[in-house]
């Protein structure tokens, strides 16, 4: 190695310094020649010295130098020896430290994966708590709507087997009057109080049905209807997602829906349509008391006022062409409002976002939507056609089977929507 070799030589020239120094002290010295072997020539002694003398011969000058070059050659490797161990030993310390490291990485990481695993148990616990009590209130629910009309069964039943009584009693007080023979102008007297009393009754069955049509309207979903989405409250991240069957390129449409509100603000989105370019290309919204439809843009509007009652099912159905802009607005199966000229020649493109619930153009930063416009309450029946219905077609939508008759566009309960952030499917 070249450090090893560098210190050789530099330990070399050292000693030979130090020779120098010592060979100047010494005045009286003789020429000595190192030889290839390393050793040192000198005088030769006389035979007689040598065979004379038996005493130990001291070290000389350049036996302590040679000495001391072995000695500082042991040292080198010595110093060389340690310093090969010294990588060695931190090398094992390192492996020890990054053991125990990844040790305790790894109980750490258990432990964190334990706690996410237990949190995820929990929350589905919770949401099979939650989905089970909504399960059984339902249930009890719909006990209580079916106990109600069995009992009002019973209670038309026992009316109508009172009058059949009564007309059966009236028929033989008849016969007997005839047999009799009483004067006509005193019988016709003597049935007023029985007939009275039968047009009392039926009076009262009539409104009895009445308020329990009225009850089950406010309880029950519309006819047909088998699935609605429940809103449970305003908030910016609840909202449902429309998937169209097909491309929503229309230069006409017919949309219809159902919705039960909480409560109308003054403005409550019901459905929206729009793209990156315009967010307002079809609005379906209530303002307050009035039913809204935009078309193109927020100012092309249609609006039929005084139809929306909170907690009450509205049937809605708004129909537009671009061929003269003619918009119209029916609830309940009626038309409450027309116009012309409403986004005339425009036509709706493809590519946009169809929501339940919120617009599109609410979107706001962080995540979510205008919590001022989210729609609160149920949602069932929404139809979507690529053409204007006629009269009789709408009116059908609100009557019968509602549900039964689909969309080419959306049909509800074959079109996907997916409900977000809270809203969820009730039957």
């Amino acid at each position: 190695m070249l450090p090893r070799e560098l210190l050789s030589l530099l330990t070399l020239l050292c000693a030979f310094r130090l020779s120098a120094s010592v060979v100047d002290e010494d005045d009286d010295y003789e020429l000595m020649y190192v030889n290839l072997d390393n050793e040192i020539e000198g005088p030769a002694p006389a035979a007689e010295e040598a065979a004379s003398c038996d005493c130990q011969r001291e070290h000389s000058k350049w036996d302590k130098l040679f000495i001391m070059l072995e000695n500082s050659q042991m040292k080198e490797n010595m110093m060389l020896q340690a310093l090969d161990e010294l990588p060695r030993l931190e090398l094992q310390t390192l492996r020890a430290e990054l053991s125990q490291l990844a040790t305790t990485l790894a109980g750490t990481v258990t432990t964190v994966t334990s706690r996410v695993a237990s949190q995820v148990e929990q929350a589905l616990l919770r949401s099979r708590d939650q989905a089970e009590q909504a399960r059984r209130l339902q249930e009890s629910e719909q006990g209580k709507v079916l106990e109600h009309v069995l009992q009002l069964s019973h209670n038309v039943s026992a009316r109508l087997g009172w009058l059949e009584s009564a007309w059966h009693g009236r028929a033989e007080e008849q016969a007997q009057q005839t047999a009799l023979q009483q004067d006509k102008q005193h019988g016709s007297r003597g049935d007023s109080p029985i007939l009275s009393s039968l047009w009392k009754e039926l009076q009262q069955t009539r409104a009895e049905l009445r308020a329990s049509q009225q009850w089950a309207a406010q309880h029950l979903l519309p006819a047909g209807c088998e699935t609605a989405i429940l809103f449970p409250m305003r908030s910016r991240k609840i909202f449902g997602s429309v998937h169209p069957t097909s491309a929503m390129t229309l230069s006409s449409f017919t949309a219809c829906i159902w919705l039960k509100v909480t409560e109308a603000l003054d403005k409550t989105i019901v459905f929206s349509y729009g793209t990156r370019f315009n967010p307002y290309e079809i609005q379906l919204y209530l303002s307050r008391a009035s039913a809204v439809l935009a078309v193109g843009s927020a100012q092309h509007k249609l609006a039929a006022t005084n139809v929306v009652v909170p907690g009450k099912w509205l049937h809605l159905c708004g129909s537009w062409s671009s061929e003269n802009g003619s918009a119209s607005l029916w609830a309940q199966g009626e038309l409450a409002a027309s116009a012309w000229h409403v986004a005339g020649a425009h036509t709706i493109p493809d590519g946009g976002i169809l929501q339940l619930g919120q617009e599109k153009n609410g979107c706001c930063v962080g995540g979510g939507f205008d919590e001022a416009l989210a729609f609160s309450g149920k949602l069932t029946g929404f139809n979507l056609w690529d053409r204007v219905l006629s009269p009789a077609e709408v009116t059908a939508q609100s009557t019968g089977d509602t549900c039964g008759t689909r969309g080419n566009v959306v049909g509800w309960g074959v079109t996907e929507v997916l409900p977000y952030g809270g809203a969820q499917y009730v039957s």
